[in-house]
């Protein structure tokens, strides 16, 4: 299978962009997680041609967009993931969460048709292996308990995402700066 990776600014670090060549996205990451990026590949398709090339302006005009404020300027960007069957009904039902929300684990399952209190283990297994960070918003989904629980791309970038959305209250400066990497007491 060919690829395309793209590299692309914004303020959590260089975002890795992996598109099929109808342009539909197939992986999102972030450069310090490339090995993640290929091991996510593999899993998925196998045997992967990934060609250097520029991100389309579409893709990276939402991108930009959305780091700049307009928060559902990458609900139409297309996707096109691989996965089981559950994972991808989870990664759709990712997408219908609107920008400056949350839910949790245990109510996408039920949305999902998962009466099973334990089935929100299995649905944080698939929000977990989600290879499209921010388009297929991951970080919306928090613990019962309103606790930031797991992010692939680490827990700073789950907070900042949902601040920015305005999804849970921002910390004060010196919380900030105390959580940030090389800063931690």
């Amino acid at each position: 299978m060919q690829l395309f990776l793209s590299r692309l600014a914004s303020p959590l670090g260089d975002i890795l962009l992996v598109i099929d060549a109808q342009q539909h996205i197939r992986a999102l990451d972030f450069a310090d997680h490339k090995a993640h990026l290929h091991r996510g590949l593999r899993e998925h398709y196998g045997s992967v041609e990934l060609n250097d090339a520029p991100a389309p302006d579409e893709i990276a005009k939402a991108v930009a967009r959305y780091f700049s404020g307009e928060l559902d300027a990458l609900d139409a960007l297309p996707t096109a993931t691989a996965g089981s069957d559950l994972q991808r009904q989870v990664w759709a039902a990712l997408r219908r969460i609107p920008a400056g929300t949350t839910t949790t684990y245990g109510k996408l399952a039920r949305e999902l048709g998962f009466d099973d209190p334990r089935a929100a283990i299995e649905i944080g297994a698939a929000n977990g292996a989600n290879p499209i960070a921010i388009v297929v918003p991951c970080h919306r989904v928090i613990a019962s308990n309103g606790a930031l629980k797991g992010y692939a791309w680490g827990l700073h970038r789950k907070r900042w995402l949902l601040e920015h959305e305005k999804a849970i209250p921002p910390r004060p400066v010196a919380q900030q700066t105390a959580t940030l990497p090389g800063f931690e007491s």
